[in-house]
């Protein structure tokens, strides 16, 4: 693998919780089934339950049925509306452009991951879908009239772990396993997992904060402003030692996400001075 110019530093970031306030389900298409998020998820639950079935698939079966029962689109285009109307948090719309001129200024290049069991195709939608790489979640297969049929990709909590290496190895298509099945010494990966960011809120991002965290990376556990029961589950996983840090989920600059990301660019900076120091005195 020919070097790189400059340092890769990858951000990865959960999705609902994370960067935004609620499940993305929540803001369009719940609403027009005429329920309340509470029982839709319950619903969810309980079918996952009846058919022991995984959660992710049970929640997109049931958007199916309840989309047919109730003579509700689920079509590509809906799902673009859907898109527009998902809430961030505070800063979040401004965050990729200031986090990206500090790592320039750094000489650090970053690039930003979404890794998520919510759905692609309202991702995709949002304002902020230009500024990833890659984006990861799950998502539906399709007819010829661009109508949702059947679950394509169902990301639940330890199928998130898949995409970490292969944002490490550099294997980012999701249905090609050639590279990502390989051996690949950790010197030749593009990205080390001590240049990732992991920043997640809740159950499902468990496994992953952990894996980056034991790799030498660095995880985030976010919560929501205000909420007292948010921020005792981000510190919890901090006690439990599966995430560095518990911040609340407020992106602006010179803020506390701000700061903390911007500390360790600077870290992986130092990283890598060290390293060539090392390479030149060999």
């Amino acid at each position: 693998m020919s070097k790189k110019l400059k340092p890769i530093v990858a951000a990865i970031y959960d999705f609902d919780g994370t960067l935004s306030p609620r499940n993305m389900q929540e803001y369009e298409f719940i609403p027009k089934l005429g329920m309340s998020a509470k029982d839709f998820w319950s619903e969810s639950k309980k079918l996952a339950e009846e058919q022991k079935a995984d959660a992710i698939l049970a929640y997109m079966k049931l958007m199916l049925d309840k989309a047919k029962a109730n003579n509700i689109k689920i079509n590509k285009k809906e799902f673009s509306e859907y898109g527009s109307a998902v809430e961030l948090f505070n800063g979040v719309e401004q965050w990729f452009s200031i986090i990206n001129a500090y790592a320039k200024s750094q000489g650090i290049q970053i690039e930003h991951f979404i890794i998520s069991s919510g759905l692609r195709e309202i991702i995709e939608s949002t304002s902020i879908a230009k500024n990833f790489k890659k984006i990861y979640a799950s998502g539906f297969m399709y007819d010829q009239h661009d109508v949702a049929v059947w679950p394509a990709l169902a990301i639940n909590y330890t199928t998130k772990t898949q995409y970490i290496f292969r944002i490490n190895k550099g294997s980012l298509d999701e249905s090609d396993n050639s590279l990502i099945n390989q051996y690949v010494p950790d010197e030749d990966r593009l990205i080390p997992f001590a240049n990732m960011i992991f920043i997640g809120d809740g159950e499902t991002d468990i496994p992953c904060m952990r894996l980056v965290k034991d790799k030498g990376g660095h995880s985030i556990a976010v919560y929501r402003p205000r909420m007292k029961e948010a921020k005792e589950k981000a510190k919890q996983l901090v006690n439990e030692h599966r995430a560095h840090a518990a911040i609340k989920a407020d992106y602006k600059e010179n803020g506390e996400m701000f700061k903390l990301v911007c500390s360790i660019i600077d870290k992986i900076k130092a990283n890598e001075n060290f390293k060539q120091v090392l390479r030149g005195n060999t």
